[in-house]
């Protein structure tokens, strides 16, 4: 019997002899065939490959199915090995005997198509008849017209490299034991990311830190997200037949877009997604940075992908088949002219690799073929270039489990850990960011191992498990440095501070590096750049510094990077902190970080090189967090070992910064972003007596339409709960803090007179934190405004409750938070006994003649008080929200907000209820030029959707 299961162990050393080079697509296409499970395919990712295939080979050899399926996969991937191999399937699928499919269905073809190169072989196909549902997606796919056959060998070498390339996660952990991380295979490491359609029209150019959790409570909470597979990224989008040409991926640094787009160049290159494509160009902005001089496309693409050069002509013939992935345009250097009129470029002519990078993009040039461009939301690429464009928002909840426990070999560690990031609030709003989440589960693994860990070991961090920002990332680089300078050389218990000094001269040098190239915001550095500053580009593989430096060798580029830039930040700080050794130092220094302020007496290195954009101060709020953190590291003693000369002055530091700090409050009138960072900064200082001398001289704190995250939240708690007299106004309005946020503001909140929540996502759950506020017999609530947030009957019900006994609250706002007559059910029997509420704004509500008869039962018990529940009562309201409905007009960002359109909704709804009394009321002319204004204002928004 000639069957599939004796010719594959009759030819098993030749097998394994032709694919143990690079088992990566034999095993995917086997694991997708079935023929090996998930649990298996994954272990064997482990493996060396040689161990690998051998191990396949045994299970499908086990059944004649698994042989079978095993020589149909093998037809789909030959060309990614020998030609040997080739002529090996192309003999034996002509053998009747041995291509029969086996009787059950072969799931293979059902989920994907053929690969465009085995249509290339004829006589393959005998015994392998494709079904219905595969012919209708081949007719689907564009029709090409390159010819392949010219092409095979080099896109199959492409292919090959690039899967080289994108299978391995790049991982600069190093830990001992049980707790430490090993697998860095893509298939292992890779958890999925949360990416979705970007409706914000106009970029934010702050500063990247934790920007993110309010964009996700607002995307939570407003719309039914839909979440985007990277693979999906280029499919069509609802009905629509058509799949867009030119997308746009932004996201903060760290939060795994360059990940994301390296799973999808993998999933092509191993043959299981974007197949219409006959090639994919993966260019990232750092590597062009380097050239120079003009150039045309196809010299480009001959010098990066050297083994396509003799076919580029051949794939542009047909432009359609062909994928371009930009990843890294806020990594470019050169200026880009997104106005500058269309020149007539084709994939010949010698032009500025700007010039050739804005064309792509634009589409001005090879409209028909697709790109993929990826950036930070800090970089302009304007979105009507773009048919789609998505945002990045990291890991959900889930995901961060899932990413912790593929982190540790140990699940036990990996519980602890996560446990302990769930309820840190700082670390939780952290992990949502892909990069922090690696540099947390590194750090934390000096904290919770299982027990194999020598009891002393930990002496030598003396740190507790880390909660701010600084110090997981000095605990990361304490790991680091600590596993590399005691290999062999010292006790485990070793003191701290000598494991410092034995890495001193390393450190300080990559801080010089870091501090002064990030004054530059330069990010590559070359061979030379390391040089001059003393590192020696041959010791980073072998040295702590693998941990902290990024190589970048391909082709004739070779240049490295900082692993990522909040690490530069960090050793940036970590160099001012030793390198600074006075009250004056740090005064000046802080003046010019965050006001740009230079002052020249002093001589502390840092303060020599102060050649820097004051234009981009934002740029700097990280770096100064981290430096407020490493400060308070080195006053506590933490950095001995690395500082030649002890700090002058320093028990009076504390109070010289809370001085400092008092002036800025006091004097300066501080940007919503420069008073949020100055927050921040002595949250990461964290030392009582300066910020007990700061916190009194805030009086209001004002961040409105500000995007505050709950590590947000607790700066200002930190800071606030400092200072015990009364905040005359807190406005938070539009700051998207949702209800984790205001939880973690709600001991401060009673001291606040005028307190903004307006538009925060806020639901029933802050509608009970409010009322226990209320009730609070320190309570100096004067105004609230709780317009815009989701309360609903039950969460008035609980505010009414709340004023019965209140006795501070003056002016209550409650636009467009969803009451309905429910909500009116015990309003007066409540308000009735309450002797201080004078106004009562309740408009935009779902409110009936029930409700209403009920104000009106309310409005005769308490005639001091003033309800305006329609719009047309109250001139002034309405020229209120005709200047609200005319600056979201103006403010694009604004109408493509979901919860702006629909309280424009409610605001339209309540007019049209009022409409009679607007007939006849003074205020007439007014209400029907804001109920006209809204109608145009939702028609503009749908036909802009449209």
């Amino acid at each position: 019997m000639n069957s599939a299961q004796q010719l594959l162990r009759s030819q098993r050393d030749l097998l394994l002899n032709w694919t143990c080079d690079h088992p990566a697509p034999l095993l995917r296409w086997l694991r997708d065939a079935e023929v090996l499970s998930s649990p298996q395919y994954l272990s064997l990712l482990v493996r060396s490959p040689s161990n690998a295939v051998a191990q396949a080979l045994e299970t499908v050899c086990a059944t004649e199915e698994g042989s079978q399926k095993f020589l149909l996969v093998l037809r789909e991937v030959q060309d990614y090995y020998c030609g040997d191999l080739q002529a090996w399937v192309e003999r034996h699928s002509r053998n009747d005997a041995v291509s029969q499919p086996v009787p059950t269905p072969i799931t293979i073809e059902a989920k994907k198509p053929k690969g465009p190169f085995s249509k290339l072989l004829k006589g393959k196909s005998k015994g392998f008849t494709p079904t219905p549902e595969v012919k209708a997606k081949e007719e689907l796919k564009p029709s090409r017209s390159v010819n392949l056959a010219n092409i095979r060998v080099p896109i199959s070498a492409h292919k090959t490299t690039l899967l080289k390339r994108t299978e391995q996660l790049k991982c600069y952990s190093e830990g001992e034991g049980v707790a430490s991380n090993s697998a860095s295979h893509i298939e292992i490491r890779y958890t999925d990311l949360f990416v979705t359609e970007d409706n914000d029209l106009v970029d934010s150019s702050q500063h990247e830190y934790f920007d993110l959790a309010s964009r996700r409570a607002r995307i939570y909470a407003h719309q039914a997200c839909q979440r985007i597979r990277p693979c999906h990224l280029l499919s069509p989008e609802g009905t629509s037949e058509r799949s867009p040409k030119r997308v746009k991926v932004k996201g903060i640094a760290g939060i795994g877009k360059s990940i994301a787009v390296q799973r999808l160049a993998y999933e092509w290159a191993i043959g299981k997604s974007m197949r219409e494509f006959t090639c994919v160009f993966d260019l990232r902005f750092r590597e062009l940075n380097l050239i120079e001089a003009p150039l045309s496309l196809l010299e480009l693409l001959g010098e990066r992908f050297r083994y396509l050069k003799t076919v580029l002509t051949y794939l542009f013939a047909s432009p359609s088949s062909l994928l371009f992935i930009l990843d890294g345009l806020d990594e470019f250097k050169f200026p880009l002219d997104w106005n500058s009129p269309d020149k007539n470029i084709d994939v010949d002519s010698k032009v500025p690799v700007s010039e050739l990078m804005v064309a792509l993009i634009k589409g001005s040039f090879l409209p028909e073929a697709s790109v993929i461009l990826t950036t930070r939301p800090s970089t302009e690429a304007p979105k009507h270039f773009f048919q789609r464009c998505c945002v990045v928002l990291g890991f959900e909840e889930t995901q961060v489990k899932e990413y912790t426990s593929k982190f540790y070999k140990d699940s036990k560690v990996a519980e602890k850990v996560y446990d302990y990031i769930l309820n840190n609030d700082s670390l939780f709003v952290l992990s949502f960011i892909p990069l922090y989440c690696y540099i947390i589960c590194t750090a934390m693994a000096e904290f919770f191992s299982s027990g194999t860990q020598d009891a002393c070991d930990s002496k030598s961090l003396e740190l507790n498990p880390p909660r701010t920002v600084s110090e997981v990332y000095f605990c990361y680089l304490f790991t680091a440095v600590k596993h590399h300078a005691l290999r062999g050389s010292a006790e485990r218990s070793t003191p701290r501070s000598v494991v410092l000094s034995l890495a001193k001269q390393e450190l300080t040098q990559l801080g010089k590096l870091a501090y002064e190239n990030l004054l530059q915001k330069k990010i590559m550095f070359s061979r030379v750049d390391l040089e001059n500053y003393g590192i020696i580009p041959a010791d980073i593989q072998s040295t702590f510094l693998c941990h902290i430096l990024q190589p970048l060798k391909e082709e004739t580029v070779e240049m490295f990077s900082f692993f990522h830039l909040t690490v530069q930040e960090h050793l940036a700080a970590l160099y001012c902190a030793i390198n600074l050794f006075s009250q004056q130092d740090i005064i000046q220094a802080l003046d010019f970080w965050c006001f740009g302020i230079c002052q020249t007496s002093s001589t502390a290195a840092p303060l020599q090189n102060t050649d820097f954009n004051v234009d981009r101060l934002e740029s700097l709020h990280m770096f100064t967090r981290f430096f407020m953190g490493m400060l308070r590291a080195r006053l506590a003693g933490q950095l001995d070992g690395l500082v030649l000369y002890p700090m002058e002055q320093g028990d009076d530091i504390p109070a010289r910064l809370g001085l400092w700090f008092q002036e800025q409050f006091k004097d300066r009138k501080l940007e919503s972003q420069a008073a949020l960072n100055l927050l921040h900064c002595l949250m990461e200082f964290h030392m009582k007596e300066a910020t007990s001398i700061a916190a009194p001289e805030i009086k209001k704190l004002n961040l409105f339409k500000i995007k505050l995250s709950v590590v947000d939240c607790a700066a200002i708690h930190y800071v606030l709960q400092f200072s015990l007299h009364k905040l005359q106004e807190l406005n938070l309005g539009y700051s998207n803090i949702g209800n984790r946020g205001l939880n973690r503001l709600g001991p401060i909140l009673h001291r606040c007179e005028s307190l903004y929540l307006r538009y925060n996502c806020l639901d029933r759950q802050a509608a009970n934190l409010e009322s226990v506020i209320l009730r609070s017999n320190e309570c100096q609530v004067k105004k609230l405004f709780m317009c815009g947030n989701n309360l609903g009957p039950e969460g008035v019900w609980e505010l009414w409750n709340a004023l019965q006994s209140n006795t501070t609250v003056e002016e209550l706002y409650l636009d467009i938070t969803g009451i309905t007559d429910r909500g009116t059910e015990n309003i007066v029997n409540c308000l009735s006994k309450n002797t201080s509420l004078k106004t009562l704004t309740i408009v935009g509500n779902d409110i009936r003649e029930e409700g209403r008869r009920r104000l009106r039962e309310l409005g005769q018990s308490r005639p001091g008080l003033r309800i305006i529940a329609d719009f047309v009562e109250d001139r002034g309201l309405l020229q209120a929200y005709l200047d609200w409905v005319e600056e979201i007009r103006v403010d694009k960002d604004q109408m493509e907000s979901v919860k702006n359109a629909d309280a424009l909704q409610s605001v339209l709804k309540g007019l049209q209820v009022a409409g009679k009394q607007m007939q006849k009321g003074e205020n007439a002319e007014k209400g029907k030029e804001l109920q006209t204004k809204i109608v145009e204002l939702l028609k503009s928004s749908t036909d802009l959707i449209g």
